[in-house]
């Protein structure tokens, strides 16, 4: 884990080197002082030598400047080296997250990831900034000073080393120790922001079943565990930094009675004692930035372990070596003794289904909730893996063609229509962030949506809001119809676009998908007869297996479950 954390200091090392060696410097000039009030104190004052007395008031006065302007440059530049680092993983998780499988997503709450993106980068920034810097600095003052105490007076160097051992075994012991309750408080905040986000983005939801009171309890649970947690997180801060506020000043009083002592006995002058008392807070100050490092080190360490985990996770679905890009498709799908389910456990979502569609045709599929409608069409685009059998577009299995060109030639329209917190023009652009202003207007015009636009106050600039909230069911339809039609696939795939609209809404977008159809290899899934009457073929699912086929006439003469569906009103 160290290595990989080390990684992201290479392509800033210039900064690094800066601030390492500000640090080095301002550690080595602290050094300095003591010796220069010793002087002062044994030397110079005694010897009533104004010149040297002078020179050493300016010395000290230069190394308070150089220290000052070494601060800022570590200050400044050290953290802009820790911002660098967590954009660069920042853009590494997301890009990361971007190649992840939906399994992933179906089982990782969105505020988990939102927490490590967000609050665990911010750590892990502070930490590689802080720590080496904090790390370099402590161990050169302690090292040096103790070099000094021992040039003045051994005997007292000795005793003042004796409490040092304590005072770092302290540290080290509770510092591992908050290392656990650092790492649960950061799993429970990422349980508050998906308790939050739920809510937020169900709060109709929640109104309208007046259940309020419900998502109340549901974040008082997480809130209280999360509340736990940060208590037993502090105790042990408490206990770490009450033990370590009682040793410091035990420090002090140790040195300050072992000198007293040498003094009784004439083997120490009180310039000395000063100097050693100046040095003894010189070292706890690094003794100080140990355990801060420590501290840091520790939240750092959990929040870079969770960021890793991430980054381990190996995308389900990936291109072959070889993978092919499709060009001029006409857009012919088969599928081959298709079976698939989610997981190894369960049952089989997809049985033995065959299935043939030629290029520029239009199919209908069919059957109840459940039967393995949607997943079928998943299938396709290879959002999830085929466990058996085949899919093939124009004859070159879908598992030899590269995802992002597989899922370039096909359009989808969902029944629920995710739009992005932006403008009606990004959204619809998403189909094809290229196309000019005449393309974007002709692909409104296409979907029926652009006199709704136009007559906004700000057309195609209006701001839809988040999900598109601002905006009603058939709109924020036709907003991804329009958006199909910018992309210009060849196979076009409409899960249940039309189920939960009005009758007005329906026709629009009935019009609508019917002019995006044409000439195109389409694929409809539908509850409704209207959608699915002029389909060029009709597919009926039954729990997962592939039972009756036919247009629309060809299967109400038949009178079996395609029939039963239809008097039962169940499409």
């Amino acid at each position: 884990m160290i290595k990989r954390f080390v990684a992201y200091y290479k392509p800033h090392r210039g900064l690094f080197i800066l601030d390492m060696s500000v640090a080095v410097l301002s550690a080595v000039l602290s050094i300095f002082f003591p010796i220069l009030t010793r002087a002062l104190l044994k030397i110079y004052v005694p010897d009533k030598d104004v010149r040297m007395i002078v020179i050493a008031l300016m010395a000290m006065l230069l190394i308070f400047m150089l220290r000052a302007v070494f601060n800022y440059i570590r200050i400044r530049w050290g953290h802009i080296l820790g911002v660098r680092m967590e954009y660069d993983m920042r853009s590494d998780i997301f890009r990361h997250i971007q190649k992840l499988s939906f399994t992933y997503f179906d089982n990782t709450k969105t505020g988990h990831i939102m927490s490590r993106i967000s609050n665990d980068l911010n750590m892990i920034a502070e930490v590689a900034h802080h720590a080496p810097e904090d790390l370099l600095i402590s161990v050169l003052i302690i090292i040096g000073s103790f070099l000094a105490m021992f040039q003045f007076n051994s005997t007292l160097a000795l005793f003042a080393l004796i409490p040092v051992p304590l005072l770092l075994f302290w540290g080290l012991t509770y510092g591992r120790k908050m290392k656990s309750g650092f790492r649960m408080v950061r799993k429970r905040i990422a349980d508050i922001n998906s308790s939050v986000e739920n809510s937020v983005q169900g709060i109709r939801v929640v109104k309208s079943y007046a259940n309020e009171d419900v998502e109340m309890d549901k974040f008082a649970t997480v809130n209280d565990n999360f509340r736990i947690a940060k208590e037993i997180m502090y105790k042990l801060m408490a206990i770490f930094h009450g033990g370590m506020s009682f040793l410091t000043d035990f420090y002090y009083l140790f040195v300050i009675g072992a000198g007293c002592l040498l003094l009784f006995q004439d083997k120490l002058d009180v310039a000395d004692l000063l100097a050693f008392t100046l040095y003894i807070n010189f070292i706890l100050n690094p003794i100080n930035r140990l355990i801060n490092f420590v501290e840091q080190f520790q939240q750092g360490s959990a929040a870079f372990e969770r960021f890793i985990e991430i980054m381990d996770i190996e995308p389900e679905i990936s291109d072959k070596p070889n993978a092919i890009s499709l060009k001029n498709i006409r857009g012919e799908v088969n599928l081959e003794h298709l079976s698939f389910r989610y997981h190894e456990s369960t049952e089989w979502i997809l049985n033995d289904v065959n299935l043939k569609i030629p290029a520029g045709k239009t199919i209908a599929l069919v059957g109840e909730s459940g039967a393995g409608k949607s997943t079928l069409v998943s299938l396709i685009p290879r959002f999830y893996e085929i466990q058996q059998g085949e899919i093939t577009i124009d004859g070159v299995n879908v598992m030899d063609i590269q995802q992002r060109s597989l899922r370039e030639n096909i359009g989808i329209v969902q029944q629920n229509i995710f739009l992005f917190d932006t403008s009606i023009r990004e959204n619809i652009l998403y189909g094809n962030p290229a196309a000019s202003e005449e393309e974007l207007i002709d692909a409104a015009i296409k979907a029926n949506i652009f006199d709704f636009i136009d007559a906004l106050p700000d057309k195609f600039d209006t701001l839809v809001g988040e999900r598109g909230v601002k905006l009603s069911g058939g709109q924020k339809q036709r907003i991804s119809i329009a958006r199909a039609f910018l992309k210009n696939p060849p196979i076009l795939i409409f899960d249940e676009a039309t189920s939960s609209l009005d009758s007005e809404s329906e026709e629009h977008i009935q019009n609508a998908m019917e002019e995006l159809a044409k000439d195109r290899t389409t694929i409809i899934i539908a509850h409704r007869l209207s959608t699915v009457r002029n389909a060029d073929q009709i597919y009926v699912l039954k729990m997962g297996s592939l039972i009756e086929s036919g247009t629309h006439q060809e299967l109400m003469e038949q009178k079996n479950y395609y029939h039963s569906l239809y008097t039962r009103n169940l499409f």
